[in-house]
């Protein structure tokens, strides 16, 4: 009988361990930075399960996690303590984190991410693998409403991928503005190192990527407000200084720590650079006396190229190679905001110390001041620029990866899209009778692509492409109810169909008028060419860029042009890519400036026919609109899950009965016994079926 209560005891534990799988609690937040799956990768070494536990909430900077931390700088660094710049404002926190968990794995890896939903206001949220494309698992994407249902407040969702992208990615929300407020961090996919001299940075012991926000604000980002367009501040690896306090104890000025890197002369060391701007917010980096070497974007090897420094736009990355070849000192990196986060607007800036070994410990430095050798200095992918000698585009790159169909064969389908903030009377912030653009003074544009603002679906296309009302979906060639959307508001499921095994190209044009804002495009699923690029000047119109490529004057780069997933579009002018589409299923393409892509700046490509698309996982979370009309409409649905469920019961009693059975027969065995068997199987059936 003790073999049996013990047995009873130990079901009954496995039970809440599954329980708790659901509800994660708070004892159980961890950082990940000695994860074991953060580990040099070799050829010869099996692949691993690298499993997470993400617990998302509304949090707050300075809370009294970080005791002392702006008098004591080491408080900065307790757990739980997110310190920022000094300023105190709410956020969003992964495990009380900011960023929050890096993951590193190596390629082939299967990442494993519990995410637990305990953000108050029943707020839904979902994650998004920036780079990772998710051939064969299309659904643990992330895209809210397009790939997945929302998760829940309240609820967990475990995505389940390999790692089969490699490069410098990152995971952020892609629910709503939830990746402004701080959902996201770093995803680092390895390969085996080729070149044993170069150290990477990110793989010291509780190290991070160096992660750049582009733009922090001081209050929450929750509105849609005109004036809701430019940055206070920027951090780097969550970190930075901005507030300024006074210490009474020794009469100093006091401010939070700013990121510090720490390097050995005459080794070189692999950075990895992250742009999570929330806005129109590039990015200029540099380092005081060193000289770069730009070796991939957006997670693909390019040729070396030296620069002084460079641009990065919203959702792009950088590596580059530092060789720290200076006197041993203490130099800046800089990350100097442009466009709305430049000197005529906020002048957003941050840096970030590095450190020779060796050197004092110096954080009084100016971090301010402009290194006046940028002014001269060779800078790749500069902001709104032609191609000079020392502005560089990232068509200059070339690539390191074979030749693919992109650059083989002949398009078979070619869009145009043109984009721009509209002057149409969109009725979320203007009702064209009671308060019209032409009626106030304060006006709010809409960003739009081909004149049409994207509404999200109903119920996500991918998991549930019959539950969508197809007289929802619209493109160009089918506007909603036949408007003329140049001069009408036009909103639908901008959606564009390609076959699969098609190679498409896009000519993307930023037609510049009225605003000189600059539009970084990501695609999810897919790496891109980018062939070509070029500024016609501070406007330009889609049509004009197709009579131009009709007379033969845009020159496509067909000889190892740059992989990305994300590139910026220069105001007034086009770039041109194209992918190969070879990985079925509904594929988000949008502006990756958050309040753009939140008020219509994207559309879908729907990659090959449903029954296409890989199939969706069992018991997959459903959602959508009912009408309460027909009662009987998921009856079959609710048959099979209810069947689904009695059948797993079922099993699992049965393995229990033969279990316990084989318990008592090793005790005697007799009828007596066999009857408390049966009744403590009669009383688990039951713990069973109400959990």
């Amino acid at each position: 009988m003790t073999k049996l209560l013990w047995m009873s005891v130990t079901l009954l534990c496995v039970v809440q361990a599954e329980l708790m799988d659901h509800h994660m609690g708070y004892d159980y937040i961890k950082t990940y930075h000695q994860h074991i799956c953060k580990r040099p990768c070799n050829d010869d070494e099996p692949s691993m399960v690298c499993e997470y536990d993400f617990l998302i909430e509304h949090y707050h900077t300075l809370t009294r996690a970080c005791y002392n931390c702006l008098m004591t700088r080491s408080d900065c660094y307790l757990p739980h303590c997110v310190a920022a710049d000094g300023a105190p404002r709410g956020i969003m926190t992964v495990n009380r984190m900011l960023p929050g968990p890096g993951i590193h794995v190596c390629q082939g890896d299967t990442i494993r991410v519990r995410v637990h939903n305990k953000l108050e206001n029943s707020e839904a949220v979902t994650i998004h693998w920036h780079g990772v494309h998710q051939h064969g698992t299309p659904y643990m994407d992330g895209a809210g409403m397009v790939t997945q249902c929302s998760i829940p407040a309240h609820t967990s969702f475990t995505y389940t991928f390999k790692a089969d992208t490699p490069g410098t990615h990152f995971w952020h929300a892609h629910s709503g503005l939830q990746r402004s407020e701080g959902i996201f961090g770093h995803l680092v996919v390895r390969q085996p190192s080729k070149n044993v001299h170069i150290i990477d940075m990110d793989l010291f012991p509780n190290s991070r990527v160096l992660f750049t926000i582009g733009g922090e604000k001081h209050d929450h980002f929750a509105k849609f407000e005109a004036s809701a367009t430019t940055n206070d501040v920027e951090l780097i690896n969550g970190r930075g200084i901005f507030e300024v306090f006074h210490n009474p104890n020794n009469g100093q000025n006091a401010t939070t720590p700013r990121e510090e890197f720490v390097v050995r002369h005459g080794f070189k060391y692999r950075f990895r650079v992250v742009s999570s701007a929330i806005l129109d917010c590039p990015i200029k980096i540099s380092i005081d006396n060193h000289v770069i070497t730009i070796i991939a974007s957006d997670g693909s090897p390019v040729e070396p190229m030296e620069v002084e420094s460079f641009s990065i736009f919203a959702g792009e990355r950088y590596d580059f190679i530092l060789e720290a070849n200076q006197n041993i000192s203490n130099y800046l990196l800089r990350a100097r905001g442009e466009a709305d986060c430049g000197p005529n607007h906020n002048d957003a800036f941050q840096t970030a110390i590095i450190r020779y070994q060796g050197a004092p410990m110096d954080r009084s430095r100016d971090s301010h001041s402009v290194d006046r050798d940028l002014l001269i200095s060779r800078e790749l992918n500069p902001l709104n620029t032609k191609q000079t000698v020392k502005k560089v585009q990232v068509t200059e790159l070339k690539s390191l990866d074979n030749a693919d169909p992109t650059l083989t064969r002949q398009p078979d389908k070619q869009f145009v899209i043109g984009m721009d903030f509209n002057t149409i009377n969109n009725p979320r912030f203007h009702n064209e009778r009671l308060y019209s653009l032409q009626q106030v003074e304060k006006k709010m544009l809409s960003p739009q692509m081909n004149h049409i603002t994207m509404m999200l679906p109903p119920s996500p296309p991918l998991s549930q492409y019959q539950d969508v009302p197809q007289d929802l979906f619209c493109n160009n060639d089918s506007r909603p109810q036949g408007k003329n959307c140049e001069t009408e508001f036009c909103e639908c499921i901008h959606r564009h169909k390609v076959d699969f095994d098609d190679v498409v190209e896009v000519i993307l044009v930023d037609e510049g008028d009225p605003h000189g804002i600059i539009h970084p495009i990501h695609l999810h699923g897919y790496h891109f060419r980018v062939v070509a690029m070029d500024r016609l000047g501070d406007w330009t119109w889609a049509s004009d860029v197709m009579a131009m490529d009709a007379a033969g004057n845009i020159t496509r780069n067909l000889d190892r042009p740059p992989k990305k997933d994300t590139v910026t579009v220069p105001d007034g002018g086009y770039t041109v890519i194209r992918f190969h589409a070879n990985n079925p299923g509904v594929w988000f393409f949008h502006c990756h400036i958050q309040l753009h892509t939140e008020i219509g700046m994207g559309l879908l490509f729907q990659v090959g026919d449903p029954w296409q698309f890989p199939r969706r996982p069992e018991r997959f979370p459903l959602c959508g609109s009912w009408d309460g009309l027909n009662g009987d409409h998921n009856s079959d649905v609710d048959r099979w899950g209810k069947e689904k469920e009695m059948e797993e019961l079922k099993q699992r009693l049965e393995r229990l009965e033969r279990t316990l059975g084989q318990v008592g027969d090793g005790e005697g065995g007799n009828g007596g016994q066999r009857l408390k068997v049966g009744f403590l199987v009669w009383m688990v059936s039951c713990v069973l079926y109400f959990v």
